[in-house]
């Protein structure tokens, strides 16, 4: 039997990198999927490579209520309720402190932080409603560790992390179970982005990890299929690092 038999998920950032690895798992485990991305292109290939009647590609950005709002009505009236959403959309940017515009402040955390925000708050009330839901956020190991450059993006998955754990708190009664990954640098746009703008090549990216490379999106993939299935249905609240031990030094 798939883990996911039956179960309705909602994935923002889906198109491409690890929400595209995720979405194209949680189908193969039987779920029904709506996967959003600011890019429409993108999105609509997707949709058609896919060629699967249980996915459903919606527009998104996921700083705008209003489009949150359609992401749930449209989810709801197609497959009739909302199980699982992984508030998986975000940007990253590395820069120094004094270099840092309020403007690219708030690009930013208009993306990371009031997107899941916004997500939490239009779909906690729906799994609430009938008292079964996992959500998982996306934040990263640098909402744990501290790293040059990273103040911006750091206090975006800083506030990922304690959202969380607010939000698991509030609807642990209502049995929807709130948990968040932290990633350490996976084979995406993102690695590739750091590798230039630390100068470092993408062949030493991976080596700041004990296990000695840089993580896959299907490793990823595994672990938020884990959170979103019954087989985590006492576990909630928690962060869970996937970054080849760094936390762990």
């Amino acid at each position: 039997m798939a883990q996911l038999d039956g179960k309705v998920a909602i994935i923002t950032g889906g198109a491409a990198g690890i929400g595209l690895e995720t979405t194209k798992l949680f189908l193969k485990e039987g779920a029904k999927v709506v996967f959003t991305d600011v890019n429409t292109d993108s999105g609509k290939k997707v949709e058609e490579d896919l060629d699967n009647d249980n996915a459903l590609f919606i527009q998104q950005d996921v700083s705008n209520e209003d489009d949150w709002k359609d992401v749930v009505k449209q989810t709801v009236d197609k497959f009739g309720t909302i199980d699982i959403l992984f508030n998986n959309a975000g940007i990253y940017i590395i820069g120094k402190i004094p270099d840092i515009t309020v403007e690219t402040w708030n690009k930013l955390m208009n993306i990371n932080v009031l997107g899941t925000f916004l997500g939490l708050k239009h779909v906690l009330p729906v799994m609430a409603e009938k008292h079964h839901g996992s959500v998982i956020n996306a934040s990263s190991i640098a909402g744990i560790a501290g790293s040059a450059g990273h103040i911006l993006y750091g206090a975006s998955k800083g506030a990922v992390r304690t959202m969380t754990k607010d939000a698991a708190a509030e609807y642990a009664r209502a049995n929807v179970r709130v948990n968040s990954i932290h990633p350490g640098y996976i084979k995406t746009a993102m690695a590739d982005y750091a590798s230039a703008s630390l100068g470092v090549p993408e062949n030493q990216l991976g080596k700041i990890f004990p296990l000695g490379r840089l993580g896959e999106t299907s490793e990823v993939a595994q672990a938020v299929l884990f959170l979103a299935s019954d087989a985590s249905s006492f576990i909630t609240g928690v962060e869970l690092p996937i970054d080849g031990g760094f936390l762990a030094q």
